[in-house]
């Protein structure tokens, strides 16, 4: 059977964007998308801030529960509201294949579809994307791929129909199209990587028009601080994004590798006075040396996959519900953590059995403790910001069993 070729294009987005552009226009608001900085940590290059958004102020530094498909794996909008989450990520990848951009523009976008009333972000789903690898064809223009994770159909992407997909989701933060690479890969691949994802930023910001909502530029470059530096610079140039996300680490490096650059970037050549956002980073240890190098906000699936797993966060390094030492424990996970599982009663002996009997409620139980582990975490680096002391909070951390969450 032959594959059709999806476009972006149609009637409903065109009248859309027509009927809804004097109503976002009065809606624009001077203070929407404005990073204040509150403190700056004396010792590291930490920062504590607020970045203010139509749906709430995001305070920084700051982790984002990631909901793919419109939906934190198995909880509640209000059970994730409940855990301190004060912004979501989606994916505009997945949610452009099902249920469509346009279907949930036409149920009143993004917020109004999965219950949410709080700040959302969404991927530019480039990511999802190139990883389609043979299924992929680039081009300067944009890029043709074919969905073989859903109806196998292949569609064409441009920065101009993504950036009409973000303002079909209607979240408050979108990203640029960007192309990612791997690790590892050659300095030609990567330094090709940069030029194409400054050509597409440049195209992003003149597409997108809806002034509710803010677009980040993605810096890219590898593990080449030369190549971070001038997607930056590029991004500087090409107009005042609000806001800048960091793609191109966590794509198989080593963590040490990715802080030779991360740190020297952020502390030298990022601008101060936007936020700065690591994308795809979750576990705790990187997560607290990445504020310490100047990072505000994260995402990553890692608390909710891991927890699917039967795995947890702890202040004792990861832990394996399924293992047998915990068949007669009447512990919690963890006795210094005060998310709902940890303090609610529910047992180590208990969570090893609904693991072990591939029971959903672990995964949500599990899900509930982790995304509240590493909110939590950030609050607590936040709160050692504040108080000039983020250093010592991170030597206590590094010298902790928490260190071990891998």
């Amino acid at each position: 059977m032959p594959h059709t070729e999806k476009t972006t294009t149609s009637k409903f987005t065109t009248e859309v964007h027509c009927v809804h552009q004097e109503l976002w226009a009065s809606k624009k608001d001077p203070a929407w998308f404005t990073y204040d900085i509150v403190a700056e940590d004396p010792t590291t290059h930490a920062r504590a801030g607020v970045f203010h958004t139509p749906h709430g102020d995001i305070p920084t530094p700051i982790f984002m529960p990631v909901g793919t498909k419109a939906t934190v794996k198995g909880l509640l909008p209000d059970t994730v509201k409940s855990l301190g989450t004060k912004i979501l990520l989606a994916n505009t990848y997945h949610l452009s294949q099902r249920p469509g951009d346009e279907l949930i523009a036409e149920l009143g976008g993004l917020h109004s579809f999965m219950c949410w009333d709080g700040p959302i972000l969404t991927d530019s789903g480039g990511f999802q994307v190139f990883s389609h690898e043979q299924f992929m064809k680039l081009s300067d223009e944009g890029v043709k791929f074919r969905a073989v994770d859903y109806d196998g159909a292949w569609s064409w992407w441009t920065p101009e129909t993504n950036m009409q997909i973000a303002q079909n989701l209607g979240a408050d933060i979108v990203m640029q199209l960007d192309q990612c690479v791997g690790y590892p890969s050659s300095r030609t691949k990567v330094e090709r990587s940069v030029e194409l994802s400054s050509a597409w930023a440049d195209r992003c910001y003149q597409a997108h028009t809806r002034p509710d909502q803010a677009l980040f530029g993605i810096v890219q470059g590898g593990m080449h601080l030369d190549l971070r530096r001038r997607s930056i610079e590029h991004l500087e140039q090409a107009g005042d994004f609000p806001g800048y996300g960091i793609g191109g680490y966590s794509v198989g490096e080593p963590h040490e590798v990715m802080f030779e650059t991360l740190e020297p970037l952020c502390a030298d050549y990022m601008p101060r006075t936007k936020p700065r956002y690591l994308m795809g980073v979750g576990n705790p240890t990187t997560l607290i040396r990445s504020v310490a190098a100047g990072i505000d906000m994260f995402d990553c699936v890692l608390p909710t996959r891991t927890a699917r797993m039967g795995t947890a966060f702890s202040y004792q390094g990861r832990m394996n519900m399924k293992n047998t030492k915990y068949v007669h424990d009447s512990g919690p996970i963890d006795s210094a953590c005060t998310c709902p599982v940890c303090t609610g009663g529910y047992t180590r002996a208990y969570l090893n059995h609904l693991v072990r009997q591939h029971e959903m409620l672990a995964g949500e139980l599990l899900s509930m403790h982790n995304i509240y582990f590493l909110l939590n975490l950030m609050h607590q680096a936040r709160e050692a910001i504040l108080a000039g002391n983020y250093g010592e909070f991170v030597t206590k951390w590094l010298e902790s069993g928490g260190v071990k969450d891998f």
